[in-house]
């Protein structure tokens, strides 16, 4: 799957997020650096879930085999 794909959908999910995808070998293992307001108050495995139910249909096809997720509010940056 096509990182600047992978980002436009994660950013339209996702209202005030940006992301920053990097393909780490194959196209389908992916990691993935999103920051939003929606993750506000949502515990890791929440803000997980939220990207994950994204690409549910890819990684059941193995389109998406790996995703490597790093989710932060807007205060969480450093």
């Amino acid at each position: 799957m096509d990182v600047n794909e992978i980002r436009r959908r994660i950013e339209e999910a996702l209202t005030g997020s940006q992301a920053q995808v990097q393909d780490m070998g194959g196209g389908d293992h992916i990691a993935v650096t999103v920051i939003s307001p929606a993750f506000l108050g949502k515990t890791r495995m929440q803000r997980h879930q939220m990207i994950y139910g994204i690409f549910k249909e890819e990684m059941a096809t193995d389109a998406i085999h790996a995703l490597t997720l790093k989710t932060l509010t807007p205060d969480e940056v450093g």
